[in-house]
């Protein structure tokens, strides 16, 4: 069984905002629509992926049936060629009215929206394009010997998107991401102003419903999805990082076969599940737990 929203439900304070973060295919839309249709709200959406007009099957987006049942904001509203940023994200919240049951598994939205996020200027175009390239061409380690020591002990070193932004940072204002973090403004929602929750479950549950989800949304238009947008498939672009996008791609150009395609897309979800529930642990320590799937 999945999350009992029924109980669920009494501990949420329909007098607050509410946060809902959870690692991917673990319940929290459809936690958020159940808070949403009981108590009132917007849900908005809090998934770096969601936000992409060329990706509803594929990311899970919620469908014309769940969006008919209560307001829902920034979902489907970039297209693919622009640039968005967690900074453009906090905006758009700010700008939001009413009562908001914020949603999403994306780690560095859900901190910074509770914790602040340092006004870092933009990057100019022609910087972004020299990092590309370097990344392209097997720089990642010289990138990270590039980096100031304070960021380069803060950062994961592993993730080239993370160091990369690192590298762009500090060449464009010569001061590094954790400099720049020093001077994080207070949080857009407070403690007080929002309830923070994190769904947790048992990793065996959350993997089969990985599996069978992903299933379904291959059958259910993922692949068409995909195979509208290879006209302009750019690998190094934002909405292609979906997970699942690359592997159908190489599928329909018949690189792989639709298995070997479903088996990672299936193993890539996994892990990045496992990234999120790190980041969970790691940055919301004191935000409620509600379990989800079997007990125990």
């Amino acid at each position: 069984m999945g999350l009992d929203k029924a109980e669920a439900l009494k501990q949420i304070d329909p007098d607050r905002h509410v946060v809902i973060a959870g690692p991917t295919a673990s319940g929290k839309s459809a936690l958020a629509l159940a808070i949403a249709e009981a108590q009132g709200g917007t849900i908005v959406n809090a998934d770096a992926m969601q936000i992409w007009s060329c990706w509803q099957v594929l990311t899970a987006r919620p469908d014309a049936e769940d969006e008919a049942a209560a307001p829902h904001a920034l979902y489907g509203h970039v297209d693919p060629g622009q640039s968005y940023s967690v900074g453009d994200w906090l905006r758009e919240i700010a700008a939001l009215e009413g009562r908001m049951i914020i949603v999403g598994g994306t780690g560095l939205y859900l901190t910074a929206l509770t914790q602040g996020l340092a006004h870092i200027p933009p990057v100019p175009p022609e910087i972004r394009a020299r990092g590309d390239d370097w990344l392209a061409q097997g720089g990642l380690a010289d990138m990270v010997a590039a980096l100031d020591a304070p960021t380069r002990a803060k950062i994961d070193v592993n993730n080239p998107a993370r160091v990369q932004r690192a590298w762009e940072v500090l060449t464009a204002t010569g001061r590094g991401i954790a400099d720049w973090q020093k001077d994080t403004p207070p949080p857009l929602l407070s403690r007080d102003a929002a309830q923070r929750v994190v769904l947790v479950s048992d990793k065996d549950w959350l993997s089969g419903r990985i599996k069978r989800r992903f299933q379904k949304m291959w059958s259910g238009g993922a692949v068409e999805e995909v195979e509208a947008m290879l006209p302009d498939w750019d690998d190094r672009a934002q909405w292609t990082q979906a997970i699942g996008a690359a592997e159908i791609a190489a599928c329909l150009r018949g690189e792989i076969d639709s298995e070997t395609a479903g088996k990672r897309a299936i193993i890539a979800t996994r892990q990045y599940a496992k990234t999120q529930r790190i980041w969970f642990r790691g940055k919301m320590k004191d935000w409620d737990r509600l379990h989800c799937g079997p007990a125990g």
